[in-house]
């Protein structure tokens, strides 16, 4: 059974300091706080997978038949769940810093924005699964649509307040616009032409700069994944066939343009001069790329095996490895498989 299990998906705040006296070692109050991130990213994306399983494997419904055995089932666990994820960040998480009056935070510097493109992403997915999880119980699409993307954008407006109140954290302008941006493309599409023609996709390369901050940026091909903002690149992707009616483009072969950045060891500055056996971390230039690529739509492939339908369900939210042709924010060239 469906559920709108998608309203606990966020992306976390890495953990970093930007101060220029910062010391070489980090505290250890600080690597518990990364830890914890970590512990947090890891757990949506597990969600994410659950979900991704579970909006491929169900069979289509009749919105226009309001079935009331799938929508109270449905509602009332994924606010079991919401709420249920909320009271637990809570009590593991914000409880170990001090309740403060409600303040702004502003990380719009940090990470060359990489962070604010991953809370797009959030959002766009949340209100995708939300807004679809109420259509499988009947409730007619535009008020599916429009009730799965406010959903969405409450739970993760809930997290943005906690964090507003929290001494350790910050209320985020910058992360609410783009959980707003990401929803309303999602909102935006459905209303507009009843399809999601434009996806946001995600998907990760190693990079070599985890090795200097593994205490921020992971360590290990997963961890990575999610805390190395080096080696992710988000992407929005289209068919051409989507916009005109007689293309002979395969459905199957999406055109891609993303952004991504390079040279990151901390947040808004490469702060970090030394590593823990005293070798000095080699200067980086911070840059942006651009990339165009293509990706593979495997849900326009024909599934004949079971496996294949995990597969996909598993993996629909990546953007395929590809070869790709870009420019960074210097006018360098590039020519990667992103």
């Amino acid at each position: 059974m469906k559920v709108i299990l998608a309203s606990i998906f966020v992306f976390s705040k890495p953990v970093f300091q930007t101060s220029s006296n910062i010391e070489v070692r980090l505290s250890n109050s600080s690597e518990k706080l990364s830890d914890k991130s970590s512990i947090r990213i890891l757990l949506t994306v597990l969600v994410m997978i659950v979900l991704q399983f579970s909006v491929a494997s169900q069979e289509p419904t009749d919105s226009s038949s309001f079935n009331p055995k799938r929508f109270v089932p449905a509602v009332t666990a994924g606010s079991v769940i919401a709420g249920g994820s909320l009271i637990g960040l809570h009590t593991t998480w914000y409880s170990e810093f001090e309740r403060e009056k409600f303040h702004l935070f502003n990380d719009g510097k940090q990470w060359l924005q990489m962070d604010k493109v991953g809370h797009s992403c959030a959002a766009y997915y949340v209100g995708l699964f939300c807004g679809r999880s109420l259509e499988w119980t009947g409730v007619a699409k535009k008020k599916a649509v429009i009730a799965g993307g406010s959903i969405g954008l409450g739970y993760l407006t809930a997290i943005e307040l906690m964090d507003g109140y929290s001494s350790g954290w910050g209320f985020s302008m910058g992360d609410m616009a783009a959980n707003i941006g990401g929803t309303g493309l999602y909102v935006a599409q459905e209303l507009a032409w009843n399809e999601q023609r434009i996806q946001l996709k995600y998907n990760f390369i190693p990079s070599d700069y985890a090795s200097y901050r593994p205490e921020t940026l992971g360590v290990g091909f997963f961890p990575q994944a999610l805390k190395d903002y080096n080696g992710q690149a988000y992407w929005l992707v289209t068919n051409p066939g989507y916009w005109k009616a007689d293309s002979s483009w395969p459905k199957w072969l999406n055109l891609a343009v993303g952004y991504s950045a390079d040279g990151m060891t901390g947040g808004t500055v490469n702060s970090f001069p030394l590593l823990e056996n005293g070798d000095v971390i080699p200067t980086f230039e911070r840059t942006r790329q651009y990339y165009l690529s293509v990706d593979i739509d495997l849900f326009q492939i024909e599934a004949r095996r079971n496996w294949f339908k995990v597969l996909r369900s598993f993996v629909g939210f990546v953007k395929i490895p590809a070869p790709a042709i870009g420019i960074n924010s210097n006018g360098n060239l590039l020519l990667e498989i992103r």
